[in-house]
């Protein structure tokens, strides 16, 4: 079967009897919050926000999960996937050591959520191990584990004997204990289902026009209808064209993906035990994980977004490169095509740590932009936060990722 480029392998391989329909927003109404954005952040979100009792709707302008969501490489990672001593170089120690310490409590806390919901979109605990793929990286691997350590954070070292016992990869490593992989496509409409049985209202197909606010309430509009909230969640992950203003906040990114087809029995033998993901030390990383049908998955080779017109090309050419650049890392796997070459799209700040919360240009604002780590346990980081600034109940900690950091 020839290559599938630009599609979700997530989404191709849900069945299409079982993907869940919600309605386009039409009339007028008030609630407490108003969510915009349908992926795996709004949607825990919703969860999160509705969990207090608080009247809930969320305004997705596709449908749940399938856009960023959709594309993502499916990692609940334990660290913001920026190197530590570049978030001690630009914020400072402590904050660094925050940043760290929040993220691998949210990976923790996510994992656990999905299990108590008993969502099934085939979690599996998985450590990972970030290696240097090249000589060059092997220094910058070195300094990045002694700042860790100096920091308290537990960092294992693995030799280059047990990296190649578990990796089939000749290279030193730093193994990060907790994360999962998972089918985030799935997770998320098991999220959109738990929040709406709570009392979450959705709405799919329901792009939001514009924002009007006063001192004291927003009105969310829609070609259908409005909404009135006390709270407006922007959890788009990139600044849309209702927020121009802070688009110079970010760097506008793409990530690429592909998948492969099934690799042989003979040559899964030669990989490794299978039982972590693999990340390098290259700028921007490469994540290697497997599937769950023997396939392998690499996400890498970003770039800047580039234009519409020319996308379809640059997944192509991206999707060549990434099985290339797989095959340097696993030279068996030469001659196995890619079955999937799909692109992800997301923002970037200076220190690589989003920004989640309110911004002073936007009253009842919160926003959550910026997650550059490829992984999902930002969306649950963000809940938490945004919650907790609902709440006027703001932790120290949160600062970190404050628009005012």
């Amino acid at each position: 079967m020839p290559t599938r480029y630009g599609r979700s392998p997530w989404i191709d391989r849900f069945p299409k009897s079982r993907v869940p329909s919600y309605p386009r927003y039409r009339g007028a109404a008030a609630a407490d919050v108003a969510i915009v954005g349908g992926g795996l952040t709004g949607c825990i979100a919703a969860y999160a926000f509705r969990s207090t009792g608080l009247k809930v709707v969320l305004l997705e302008a596709e449908t749940i999960g399938g856009s960023s969501t959709g594309s993502a490489a499916g990692w609940i990672s334990e660290d913001p996937g920026v190197p530590f001593v570049h978030v001690e170089k630009t914020l400072g120690l402590r904050a660094a050591r925050h940043a760290f310490e929040a993220w691998r409590r949210s990976a923790l806390d996510f994992i656990a959520l999905l299990r108590r919901l008993d969502i099934k979109c085939s979690l599996e605990p998985r450590t990972a191990v970030t290696i240097a793929g090249a000589p060059e990286q092997a220094s910058r691997l070195t300094r990045e584990q002694k700042a860790r350590k100096e920091a308290g954070l537990e960092t294992p070292v693995l030799s280059a004997r047990a990296v190649h016992g578990e990796l089939a990869v000749a290279s030193t490593g730093i193994r990060s204990r907790d994360g999962a992989t998972l089918d985030p496509y799935r997770a998320c409409l098991g999220l959109a289902a738990a929040a709406s049985e709570r009392g979450a209202i959705i709405f799919e197909h329901s792009p939001v026009q514009k924002i009007t606010f006063t001192r004291r309430i927003a009105d969310v509009h829609t070609e259908g209808g409005s909404i009135r909230a006390s709270r407006v969640v922007i959890a788009t992950g990139r600044p849309t064209a209702l927020f121009k203003s802070l688009a110079r906040h970010f760097w506008l990114r793409t990530a690429y993906l592909a998948l492969t087809e099934p690799v042989p029995a003979r040559i899964r033998r030669q990989l490794g035990t299978r039982a972590s993901v693999l990340r390098d030390f290259a700028d921007p990383p490469h994540i290697v994980r497997w599937m769950d049908d023997d396939r392998l998955l690499i996400t890498g080779a970003d770039t800047d977004s580039p234009p519409d017109q020319r996308r379809d090309k640059m997944i192509v050419q991206r999707t060549g490169q990434l099985m290339y650049e797989l095959s340097t890392v696993y030279p068996d796997i030469s001659g196995i095509l890619p079955d999937y070459g799909w692109h992800a799209e997301y923002a970037k700040t200076a220190e690589g740590l989003p920004y989640i919360g309110p911004h002073r240009n936007f009253p009842h604002h919160l926003f959550v932009f910026g997650d550059s780590s490829h992984s999902l346990t930002g969306a649950y980081l963000a809940s938490r936060i945004l919650l907790r600034h609902h709440s006027e109940e703001v932790a120290a900690a949160d600062q970190v990722f404050a628009f005012t950091r």
